[in-house]
């Protein structure tokens, strides 16, 4: 039997504790594990770095909602970017990223992995053109952002995997935007999808986490290798917190997209605002790819007002039940000015974002409340 998302979310990884036929996993809060004999692991553990039961029932059903033959769950979103990055990649290899990526990521890229001699180079992947002409030999990864944050730029998960593919690169998703319950990057011909579990996994903005889960159980294997090694996992609170997070995923989301459908409504009618970026809208240069590859299309709402950087502040100032705040996906809203606080790191880049752009993270709040807020804020 093939189960659906939401029962998948609830059950994968997932089974009562075998002990007391608890329905929760239980926090396993210890660092090593008595073994049945010099090298005769209990179950396969022997250090939580390594593995812990925690971790596991969430990384089990991480791989089952994505669809992926393994998955694994690390401290944060960009221990796990860094983790794959020195896995798959070597010194001067090359990295197609979006032109308009996350700036953690860029930062990651420009500031970390550069020194390695890691070669990169920012192409719009909306323009499949433009990601062939990038292409070398040395091309190890095509790294996609589908919706791109901030600017919520869309690429054509398939065509991409297929381009890469085609030049012997793997293509690695970040599915952060859209959820693994918007979105399968994997049944589109991926490789690895990359999430912050910070955001619409764990759901609540009371954990920090990110994961991988690939495609291939040989590269789930040597990624885990690499986990273990390197050592960013995610500790078993982080996992425990994480896992009741993605039980309710599929219900937060629809709330999310109806509620982001309502505001971009009022954004579309506000005389100060000049632009609205939202992947929903007809007029949105990728919402053909993503009507295509997304079940809707998302919480996530930017938009520029007129008047410029410091007219964009004071929206962002003015705003109280948008709270003024980094980071995405949780059941609260948050409302950002991307220039000066989450994308700060790729001003002066090819990757800097406009100054009068304000970046929307609309929760699950009463959505004439979000509304009201939203209209007294803008002026």
């Amino acid at each position: 039997m093939t189960n659906g998302f939401e029962t998948l979310a609830i059950h994968a990884g997932q089974e009562p504790d075998p002990l007391t036929g608890a329905v929760v996993p239980p926090i396993y809060a210890t660092s090593t594990y008595k073994q049945d004999g010099v090298g005769g692991l209990r179950s396969g553990y022997e250090y939580s770095r390594s593995a812990n039961p925690t971790r596991t029932a969430l990384e089990e059903a991480l791989a089952a909602v994505e669809g992926g033959a393994r998955g694994l769950a690390f401290a944060s979103g960009l221990a796990a970017e860094d983790t794959l990055l020195r896995t798959v990649c070597k010194p001067q290899d090359h990295v197609i990223i979006p032109n308009d990526a996350y700036g953690g990521t860029y930062r990651l890229f420009a500031k970390v992995n550069s020194r390695w001699d890691l070669h990169f180079d920012p192409v719009p992947l909306g323009d499949l053109d433009a990601v062939a002409a990038a292409m070398t030999q040395k091309t190890r990864i095509v790294w996609v952002e589908t919706p791109t944050n901030p600017l919520l730029g869309i690429a054509d998960i398939e065509a991409l995997a297929q381009l890469a593919h085609d030049n012997g690169s793997l293509l690695v998703v970040d599915n952060t935007f859209a959820s693994p319950y918007l979105q399968q990057p994997l049944a589109l011909g991926a490789d690895v999808v990359v999430h912050s579990t910070t955001k619409y996994v764990g759901g609540h903005s009371d954990v920090v986490g990110g994961a991988l889960i690939a495609a291939d159980r040989g590269l789930g294997d040597e990624l885990a290798y690499h986990q273990n090694a390197m050592g960013a996992v995610a500790g078993p609170f982080d996992s425990w917190l994480t896992l009741r997070g993605l039980k309710t995923l599929g219900v937060r989301m629809d709330r999310h997209c109806d509620n982001a459908e309502r505001v971009v409504d009022l954004l579309l009618a506000h005389p100060k605002v000049t632009q609205v970026l939202y992947p929903g809208l007809e007029e949105h240069p990728g919402h053909e790819a993503a009507a295509k590859q997304m079940k809707r299309f998302g919480g996530m709402v930017s938009f520029r007002v007129e008047g410029g950087e410091e007219a964009a502040v004071e929206v962002c100032n003015r705003a109280e039940l948008f709270t003024l705040g980094e980071s995405l996906g949780g059941v609260e809203s948050l409302i950002e000015h991307p220039g000066r606080m989450t994308h700060a790191s790729a001003a002066g880049s090819p990757l800097e974002v406009p100054a009068d752009l304000v970046r929307l993270s609309v929760g699950i709040e009463t959505i004439d409340d979000l509304l009201a807020d939203l209209t007294r804020a803008l002026g």
